[in-house]
């Protein structure tokens, strides 16, 4: 009858061990995927955070060069930021302008410095307007201006 009662015994601590190994790499497994999910979303807002910019143009008085009128994009974050059509969206009133209507001076601005956004005259009519400077990281900025 002893040996019954060590041998239940036995197999319920082993059992019990199992589990308990079982249990402790599903937990090992989700912390981990959590901790890889988090620095993932915290590197995007921290990308997001350095990532700043603005049109510094005179909202009365829009510069006109060649059929393009010029708009003035100033990095005022801490990341160098790639100045495409693929970067960057233009919006009008709204209305996204095609990327064959707009492009930009440079490549690239490093923090502090600026770019011009040359966009075709034939998508801006006389009057007020809101473009809308989408980047590539989701950060927009407004400005309204006057032609």
């Amino acid at each position: 009858m002893g040996f019954d009662l060590t041998a239940t015994t036995v197999i319920f601590f082993a059992a019990s061990v199992i589990v308990a190994g079982a249990v402790s790499g599903i937990f090992i497994s989700v912390s981990n995927n959590l901790d890889k999910s988090l620095s993932q979303r915290l590197d995007k807002i921290r990308e997001q955070v350095d990532t700043e910019f603005m049109v510094i143009n005179d909202h009365e008085d829009i510069p006109e060069e060649n059929g393009h009128y010029l708009f003035y994009l100033k990095n005022i974050g801490d990341n160098k930021l790639i100045t495409t059509n693929e970067t960057f969206e233009l919006l009008m009133d709204g209305n996204i302008v095609a990327k064959t209507s707009y492009y930009f001076s440079v490549d690239y601005i490093q923090p502090g410095e600026v770019a011009t956004i040359y966009v075709d005259t034939g998508v801006i009519s006389s009057g007020d307007h809101n473009l809308m400077v989408v980047g590539s990281t989701g950060i927009k900025k407004d400005f309204i201006f006057k032609i």
